[in-house]
C-alpha cells in the first residue's frame, strides 16, 4: 500500500519520464503495485484485501432475500445466515449490506429518500400550511387524557409559524384553532394546504367536506390537499412541528397551566422569528420576510361553530371550562354535563346528559380564573346545604361508656376458650338451635340394618268354602 505522499511522488516521477522499474526501486515498492496506482486501480491509503470476507459467499442469498422483502430486519437475516453456516459478526453483515447496496429502494416508504427532489417555489402571501400535532403525556391538571392537541400553521414563504392548543381535533376545535393561529400570524394567505385529515376532506378521495368548504368561503381562501404519504410537500409546517415538540413541549413543567403553556409557546414563536434566511444573496430575518407577505386581514366576524365538551360537576356545584368555573343548580354533584359555547358569542349554556339546559352564563375571558355564579343557583345551594345540617348537639368524644353486658359475656368466653367456636362446644350457652343437634351414628346404623332386612314369606291355605287366609289368621 502506498501513502498519499508516495502516490503523488509516483505520478510525478512518471510524468518526468521515469520507468516503472526505476520508480519501484525509488519508492521501495513492487512494480505491479506501482503500475496499479498509475492505472488508477488502487487508491492511496487503502489496503487491498487479499482474502475474501466471510460474508461474500452469502451475498447472493442476501440480495435475493432483501429483494423478496425490502423491510426484512438485518438481525432476522443474520439469524438465517448463521443457520446456513455464516461465522461472521452482525456488524460485518450490516456493513456489507450498506457497501454492496443489497437492500432495494422502497418507494412507498421512502418517497423522498434516495432520489432526486425538486425545490418548491413559495411566492409571498401564497400559502399557509396546517397540521395537527398530538403531544403525549400532557400535565394531569389539564384533564386532556393521553394526548394534548396542537394546531400549527406556517407561512410557506417566510417560515413564520404559530400554534394553538386545543382540547380535541374535531371540526369546531379546528375552526377555533384556525382563527387563533391566523390572528397570531397577522392575516390570511391566498391558499391553505392540509394533509388528509378527516375534518377537512375525505381521507380516501381527498375531496373537501361541505362544512370545511363553508369555512374556506368564509375566509376567502383556496384549499390544497397533499397527496397521500407526501409529508415533504408541506415541509415548512413539518419542521415547525419538530421545533414545537423539541424546544417547547419537551421541557414543559408538570405544574404548568394551559394558559401558561400557550404563553410560553407564543414566546418561543416570537423568538424564532429572529432566525435569518438568505434570499437573493441578502440575509433577512423571518420577521422581515413575513412583513413582506402582504397578508389579507382576518374576518371580523367569526365562523359560526359550536364547541361541545363534557364536564363533571364539582362538589361546589361548579363546572370548569377554559380556566373558569360556572355554576349549576344543586343536586348534580358528580354528574356529567355538556357545555356548549358558540364561537364569537359571549354566552355559554350547560345541559344535562339528556339535553335539558340547566344554566346559561356570560362567558368569561379564557384562563382568567373567574367563578361565574347565578344568584338563583347560590340561594338554592345554600338552602340545600343548610337543610342537610342538624341542630342536635354533637357527640362528646370524652364521655365514659363501659362495655355492655353482652360484650363482657363474650369476653369471658374468649378468656375461657380462646379461639374456640361456640358452635363446637355444646356445654356453652348459645341461642342457636343448630348447635344443640347431636348425630348418633349407632342409632343410624341400627336403623339402616332394620330397613335393609328382608321380611319372611307367608304361607297360604285354600278352602273351597272360605276365602284365602294366611297361617297367622288360622292360628
Amino acid at each position: 500500500m502506498l501513502s498519499l505522499e508516495e502516490d503523488v511522488e509516483v505520478h510525478a516521477l512518471r510524468a518526468q519520464g521515469w520507468s516503472i522499474s526505476a520508480i519501484a526501486r525509488h519508492v521501495g515498492a513492487d512494480r505491479k503495485t506501482v503500475r496499479a496506482y498509475l492505472n488508477g486501480e488502487r487508491v492511496a491509503g487503502q489496503r487491498v484485501r487479499t482474502s475474501p470476507t466471510l460474508v461474500e459467499p452469502f451475498l447472493d442469498y442476501c440480495r435475493l432475500r432483501l429483494a423478496d422483502d425490502p423491510h426484512l430486519w438485518a438481525s432476522t437475516l443474520f439469524d438465517e445466515l448463521v443457520g446456513l453456516g455464516f461465522t461472521g459478526s452482525y456488524p460485518s453483515l450490516t456493513a456489507a449490506i450498506r457497501a454492496h447496496r443489497l437492500r432495494p429502494h422502497c418507494e412507498p416508504c421512502q418517497a423522498a429518500k434516495g432520489r432526486d427532489t425538486a425545490i418548491i417555489a413559495h411566492p409571498r402571501g401564497e400559502e399557509t400550511q396546517w397540521d395537527w400535532v398530538e403531544l403525549p403525556n400532557p400535565p394531569a391538571a389539564w384533564g386532556a387524557g393521553r394526548h394534548a392537541h396542537l394546531l400549527v400553521g406556517a407561512l410557506a414563504h417566510s417560515g413564520r409559524w404559530r400554534a394553538v392548543l386545543a382540547e380535541a381535533e374535531d371540526f369546531p376545535h379546528l375552526v377555533e384553532a384556525i382563527a387563533g393561529v391566523s390572528a397570531r400570524l397577522g392575516g390570511v394567505t391566498r391558499r391553505w394546504r392540509f394533509d388528509r385529515m378527516a375534518t377537512v376532506c375525505s381521507p380516501a378521495s381527498g375531496r373537501i367536506t361541505p362544512a370545511f368548504a363553508a369555512l374556506a368561503k368564509h375566509y376567502g381562501v383556496g384549499i390544497d390537499i397533499c397527496p397521500p404519504r407526501r409529508g415533504n410537500r408541506k415541509g415548512v409546517v413539518e419542521k415547525a412541528n419538530h421545533s414545537a415538540a423539541q424546544r417547547w413541549w419537551r421541557t414543559l413543567d408538570d405544574d404548568c397551566s394551559l394558559a401558561e403553556a400557550q404563553a410560553g409557546l407564543d414566546a418561543l414563536c416570537a423568538r424564532l422569528d429572529e432566525r435569518t434566511r438568505r434570499r437573493d444573496g441578502a440575509r433577512l430575518s423571518v420577521a422581515e420576510l413575513a412583513a413582506g407577505e402582504a397578508l389579507r386581514p382576518v374576518p371580523l366576524v367569526g365562523f359560526p361553530a359550536e364547541l361541545v365538551v363534557t364536564r363533571t360537576v364539582s362538589p361546589q356545584g361548579l363546572v370548569a371550562f377554559r380556566g373558569n368555573a360556572y355554576s349549576v343548580p344543586p343536586g348534580l354533584v358528580g354528574a356529567l354535563v355538556t357545555v356548549t359555547a358558540r364561537l364569537g358569542s359571549d354566552r355559554l349554556q350547560i345541559a344535562t346528559a339528556r339535553g335539558s339546559v340547566i344554566a346559561v352564563h356570560p362567558r368569561a375571558l379564557d384562563g382568567s380564573g373567574a367563578v361565574i355564579r347565578d344568584d338563583g343557583h347560590v340561594r338554592a345551594l345554600e338552602k340545600t346545604v343548610l337543610a342537610g345540617f342538624s341542630d342536635a348537639r354533637p357527640c362528646t368524644h370524652k364521655t365514659r361508656r363501659p362495655p355492655s353486658p353482652a360484650s363482657l359475656a363474650e369476653a369471658r368466653r374468649l378468656r375461657a376458650h380462646p379461639g374456640l367456636d361456640p358452635r363446637l362446644d355444646p356445654d356453652l350457652p348459645t341461642s342457636d338451635p343448630a348447635t344443640r343437634v347431636v348425630i348418633d351414628m349407632a342409632v343410624y346404623a341400627a336403623t339402616a340394618a332394620r330397613l335393609g332386612a328382608r321380611p319372611a314369606t307367608p304361607t297360604t291355605r285354600t278352602s273351597p268354602t272360605s276365602p284365602t287366609t294366611t297361617s297367622e289368621e288360622n292360628r
